[in-house]
């Protein structure tokens, strides 16, 4: 859940070519740097490169923002996904393995025995959210969901920063930011009450550190709600 506060909102996006704006610059844990190399490409690049990078990445259900060749934060998000569901270590570059697998994908590993042929499926483990359409992919995020820490909310009352995971389904949709007791949220899609909520914040990096909700990036929160049943939609956390 949120707890820093900004005033600038992104337009709804309604696609996955429809372009987007970043919002923040990126933020990781470790070393991130590219090794020297005229051919890697990095966050902060441009160039016909990037823009085919966001093709491939678009075509495979992830959401690069604006097919513009600008290595910014919303592909730089992307790039983390694939990363995510391919097994790999993310990095804020395309080292020679994530170049190898986007050539020969992955599919993202289904959670769920049996599902719905509608639902969205989140791995804690990996850090990553799928949307299915018809058993189809239809969207991959980056998430960052509970750092697993001890808090205590100055309203009142303290725990730890768990995701819950289990078999769910959407409940209600609140449009733009939202406070509640643990902090604020953008665009939440809430899955348990009006507590635990899929949503947008402008910090979500490589690490687990909501207080227990999922966090998706900004540009994907603005339309997320658009593209999933509420209430209803199945939501599966493992």
């Amino acid at each position: 859940m949120r707890r820093l506060w900004i005033a600038a909102l992104l337009a709804p996006v309604l696609a996955l070519a429809v372009p987007a704006v970043a919002l923040a610059a990126p933020s990781v844990h470790g070393e991130q740097t590219a090794p020297v190399s005229a051919r890697t490409l990095q966050f902060g690049m441009h160039g016909s490169a990037v823009r085919k990078l966001q093709r491939r990445l678009a075509a495979l259900k992830y959401y690069p923002g604006a097919i513009d060749g600008q290595f910014g934060t919303n592909t730089l998000e992307a790039v983390w996904a694939f990363y995510e569901v391919q097994g790999l270590t993310p990095h804020n570059y395309v080292n020679s393995a994530m170049t190898w697998a986007l050539a020969h994908p992955r599919a993202p590993r289904e959670l769920v025995k049996h599902p719905g042929a509608n639902r969205i499926e989140i791995s804690l483990s990996r850090e990553v959210l799928v949307l299915y359409r018809n058993n189809q992919v239809q969207l991959i995020s980056h998430v960052s969901s509970g750092g697993h820490y001890y808090f205590c909310n100055p309203g009142g009352g303290c725990g730890y920063a768990v995701t819950p995971t289990g078999n769910f389904r959407t409940r209600v949709f609140m449009r733009g930011w939202v406070h509640v007791p643990l902090g604020e949220m953008y665009n939440p899609v809430f899955f348990i009450g009006t507590a635990y909520a899929i949503h947008g914040d402008t910090y979500v990096p490589l690490a687990p550190v909501s207080h227990g909700c999922v966090r998706i990036p900004m540009d994907i929160a603005a339309f997320f709600h658009k593209l999933v049943k509420i209430p209803g939609e199945p939501v599966y956390i493992r």
